[in-house]
């Protein structure tokens, strides 16, 4: 049974930058403390949860117009001086490391201008899905548990790994998972949910007063987003007073944010081999890079890994 891995590189780089020491670096002294833990992740990943196909997914736009468009807030806060996304000054340097290394391991990366990593995995996942394959969504953002699918006749499944304590403490997210934590059905409940919530990481006010609960009261009430939208327009709806002076007062905002927190499955992402390579695509490049880098351990634990999967 094919299997494709999703990785949600920034998500995995940004926590192993904040999560491995900055002591770790490079013969120069350059801290590669991100490198080393992205690569680390990848190993681990590999050699537990055997994938025959991975891409590291990327955000060619992490805050794509059509959603700043459509609520202003987005990501609002996370805005450097410079208008790219604030981020620690010794992360950025290590970001292209971390691409020549997958290049030169022949690990598939991609990315799709106009989006967000968050779209190129919901591309990919649903056209995997499409052609039977079970998926695996290796990520620490919440927003990716609305592409959560379980197993059905002639339909593979799609869980997340929710990294959210760390890959080695990961949890595997399908629905009974949703249902347990969140008290939802579906990936697309969980979706309409958030939208009512609200995330203030992501520049997402809610709805005022409504929480994870009363969204999902809300939901379980009048079925989906647009039923609860309907029930406020209804004055002969049981919306308590306040409920519907709330939901009234968000209007806009429940307008708009569906666009926002909605994945987009048909991305124009491009195609590329993404079958789980047996050998380095570039042997000589590799060495160079980890003779530059000082990454000697992390690109054998991977090597380890792949050769594992053969």
């Amino acid at each position: 049974m094919p299997r494709l891995m999703l990785l949600d590189s920034a998500s995995l780089y940004f926590r192993a930058f904040h999560g491995v020491p900055d002591s770790l670096t490079a013969p120069d002294g350059t801290p590669v403390n991100a490198v080393r833990g992205f690569l680390d992740s990848v190993a681990h990943l590999l050699t537990v949860h055997r994938p025959t196909h991975l891409v590291a997914c990327w955000d060619d736009d992490w805050r794509p117009a059509f959603r700043v468009e459509a609520l202003p807030s987005y990501k609002a806060h996370r805005v450097a001086a410079d208008g790219g996304e604030d981020a620690p000054d010794a992360l950025g340097p290590q970001v292209p490391v971390i691409v020549d290394l997958l290049a030169a391991l022949g690990l598939a990366r991609v990315g799709c201008p106009g989006f967000e990593a968050d779209d190129v995995m919901a591309t990919l996942a649903t056209r995997a899905a499409a052609r039977g394959s079970d998926v695996d969504v290796v990520t620490g953002d919440r927003d990716l548990f609305q592409l959560v699918e379980d197993a059905g006749p002639g339909r593979p499944a799609v869980q997340v790994l929710y990294v959210g304590r760390g890959v080695r403490r990961l949890e595997v997210v399908d629905l009974a998972w949703l249902r347990a934590k969140y008290d939802v059905d579906s990936g697309q409940a969980y979706a309409d949910m958030a939208v009512l919530r609200g995330d203030p990481s992501d520049g997402l006010p809610g709805v005022a007063g409504v929480g994870e609960k009363t969204a999902v009261g809300l939901l379980r009430r009048f079925g989906d987003l647009a039923g609860v939208q309907a029930a406020a327009q209804d004055p002969a709806s049981d919306l308590s007073t306040g409920q519907r002076q709330k939901l009234l007062a968000a209007a806009d905002y429940l307008a708009a944010a569906p666009l926002v927190v909605r994945t987009v499955r048909e991305a124009p992402v491009p195609e590329v081999d993404d079958a789980v390579p047996t050998a380095p695509a570039d042997v000589d490049a590799l060495g160079a890079l980890v003779h530059r880098w000082g990454v000697q351990s992390s690109v054998e634990r991977v090597l380890v890994a792949l050769a594992s999967l053969r």
